[in-house]
């Protein structure tokens, strides 16, 4: 289908997809087999000017938005999961400068974010705070012109290669979830270092890893907004965010779906290629209709959510549960398609079956995505 994208929405297209096809492919299996961080594709990509993407021409981006951000998702999903990860987790961990920082903060951080030199990853996740993210317990205290940081936090994405962090914790644990506050910091900080490299079913190439904060001081320069508003900019950050997750649905989908048809088209059985079997058929129907689906949702909810609209929580966790359960259901029959062969490691199908299943898992579990839309039917139509 025509979306009807603009000229330069269609040159990031073409530039995301190129450097898919000719830098990603070809080190896939071999990034995942490794568990290999893509650093070198990580430098390409900056170069190609993606990581500035979504940030303001003022701090050295090029001042697009949610859209532009998961057309480049979606191209390198159709590749690699583990990269595209890596990528918009970059995004994921700069919302919170970018739509709570202050103007110091935005000129320190952004510009370097834009320009790809450092990476950015966001500390949310504990062992006991998952879809109850509000059960935080790592602790930020006031003392002189510093905030002390202890506890850890855990399955960050981009944790131990990025060079920033923006980390939630409490700040007044009598508060709840009104006591949390958002902060910057920095890789090397003393106290702050990083546990086990998690060993993952999918997005082998993404580092996963535990953040530990013992007596880490960081400057009180470095709380974003102000204290009690934490639990806030988590929300609101993936808010904007989930949107570029049911990118990585319809990119995985499509990367798939693509492979099916290529060799349902090369494989002959009772003397015809297996296309030619309406069983087939009517699988490759209901995986290129849900991919058309899916993408027509996220790209809507990409430009309602650059349109300026205030509340975007019910349409942007529409877009990633229907999104990655597409992802999940294309690539799980785009391996029964292929039979024996999509099961084998020699076919990229296999891999990206293991890599979609995170994301009906990651920022927020699709169940807690239908609770959040649920909640808001309920509210709209008491």
């Amino acid at each position: 289908m025509d979306y009807f994208l603009t000229e330069e929405q269609a040159m990031i297209r073409d530039l995301a997809r190129q450097i898919a096809e000719e830098k990603i492919v070809p080190v896939r299996r071999e990034l995942d087999e490794k568990e290999e961080f893509p650093r070198e594709i990580m430098k390409m990509m900056a170069q190609a000017d993606l990581f500035g993407l979504f940030i303001p021409e003022e701090y050295g981006g090029l001042g697009k938005g949610s859209l532009e951000l998961c057309i480049a998702v979606e191209e390198l999903s159709r590749a690699c999961l583990g990269v595209s990860t890596t990528y918009a987790a970059n995004a994921l961990g700069s919302y919170p400068i970018l739509l709570f920082g202050s103007d110091e903060q935005k000129k320190k951080y952004l510009p370097d974010i834009a320009s790809g030199k450092r990476l950015v990853a966001f500390g949310l996740t504990e062992a006991n705070a998952g879809s109850d993210a509000a059960g935080i317990q790592t602790t930020a205290k006031l003392t002189g012109n510093e905030y002390v940081l202890n506890g850890t936090k855990q399955w960050i994405t981009n944790g131990g290669e990025a060079e920033v962090y923006t980390i939630i914790a409490l700040t007044d644990k009598t508060k709840g979830p009104r006591g949390a506050s958002a902060f910057i910091v920095e890789k090397g900080t003393k106290g702050f270092t990083f546990g086990k490299k998690e060993e993952k079913m999918g997005i082998r190439a993404s580092s996963t890893t535990e953040l530990i904060f013992e007596n880490c001081r960081i400057p009180k320069e470095n709380l974003i907004a102000k204290e009690g508003m934490g639990f806030v900019v988590a929300m609101k950050t993936l808010d904007n965010s989930r949107g570029g997750v049911g990118a990585q649905g319809v990119g995985v989908a499509q990367g798939a779906f693509e492979e099916a048809v290529k060799f349902a088209k090369q494989r002959v059985q009772f003397g015809h290629p297996v296309i030619s079997f309406q069983a087939v058929q009517h699988m490759l129907a209901d995986m290129a209709t849900d991919i058309e689906a899916a993408r027509a949702l996220v790209y809507a909810v990409a430009r309602f959510i650059d349109s300026g609209a205030k509340d975007v929580t019910k349409e942007s966790a529409m877009a990633k549960v229907f999104a990655t359960d597409v992802g999940m259901r294309v690539t799980t029959n785009a391996v029964q398609v292929m039979g024996g062969s999509g099961y084998m490691r020699e076919y990229p199908v296999e891999k990206m079956m293991r890599d979609a299943k995170i994301l009906q898992i990651y920022e927020g579990t699709n169940q807690i995505q239908r609770n959040v839309i649920g909640q808001a039917i309920t509210k709209k139509h008491k």
